[in-house]
């Protein structure tokens, strides 16, 4: 199945899902809504098969980032070393919520350029997650990969200053309205192409191809399974083709996930 010689005009980053399993339950997550009010959705959660790792990763031409985040937590996958040494120089970094940082260091340190810790609103685990931050860094020294702190929310700084981190906001955002952010004025226009879609899809853990990145229960974004058809196929297929011809045309309310995106306008920051 492999089509590693064939270009994949436009793809320049794809999410692979290694596991959809997760070790922390943010109270904002959309997994709580979709186990609490539609259980009949409920995600099946589970780890990729490493033999597909390894055929997604020989259709990818060298070039295209790739990242190991989706719904799950990517440090819980057992043969996370492995994954990261399969797709050596590809990552550019890695989002975690931090809690396997030391259980993980070995496999972590000079294996990832870059890796941030997301850092939630209101969470009861903070402080306990600070310091699992501050045992990492004292192992890691000045080794790679380079650490940052994605805020998620608002979040008081004050406790973090001292790590000498880099610092990346972003605002609390509403996955299937799990919270009800106030919308700000949008960095990202309410019309035009979408850029996710343009050139970021996603493989969930049981190889389901999507045209988006963004939490999706009820696969409305899956296009294919690169189980039975070939990345380079499924991103050159003719529902994809249409549905970027929507974008183009302003008509993106006619792609069922794009109808109701949530994040379309949301800013990415709290600029």
């Amino acid at each position: 199945m492999s089509n590693c010689n064939k270009p994949l005009d436009g793809l320049l980053s794809i999410n692979i899902e290694l596991t959809s399993r997760c070790n922390k339950a943010c109270w904002m997550c959309g997994r709580r809504k979709v186990e609490k009010e539609m259980p009949e959705r409920a995600i099946a959660y589970g780890d990729m098969d490493f033999e597909l790792v390894k055929e997604i990763e020989k259709q990818l031409p060298y070039g295209i980032v790739v990242q190991f985040h989706k719904d799950g937590e990517a440090l819980l996958y057992p043969r996370f070393g492995e994954a990261v040494s399969l797709f050596k120089g590809r990552i550019r970094n890695i989002v975690t919520n931090g809690k396997l940082l030391v259980e993980k260091a070995d496999e972590i340190i000079d294996n990832l350029e870059t890796i941030s810790v997301s850092i939630v609103e209101n969470d009861p685990e903070a402080d306990q997650q600070l310091e699992t931050i501050k045992k990492f860094l004292d192992i890691k020294k000045d080794r790679r990969p380079m650490v940052s702190l994605r805020f998620v929310g608002d979040i008081d700084e004050t406790k973090y200053t001292s790590l000498g981190l880099l610092i990346v906001r972003r605002q609390l955002h509403s996955p299937l309205g799990s919270f009800a952010y106030k919308k700000k004025p949008p960095t990202i226009p309410e019309i035009g192409i979408c850029m996710d879609f343009l050139s970021h899809p996603t493989i969930s853990r049981e190889g389901d191809f999507s045209i988006c990145v963004r939490f999706d229960p009820e696969k409305l974004g899956v296009i294919g399974n690169v189980k039975q058809s070939s990345i380079y196929d499924l991103w050159n297929s003719d529902i994809r083709k249409q549905w970027l011809q929507y974008h183009i045309d302003g008509k993106r309310h006619m792609i069922p996930l794009c109808a109701k995106c949530e994040y379309w306008g949301v800013p990415t920051s709290g600029l």
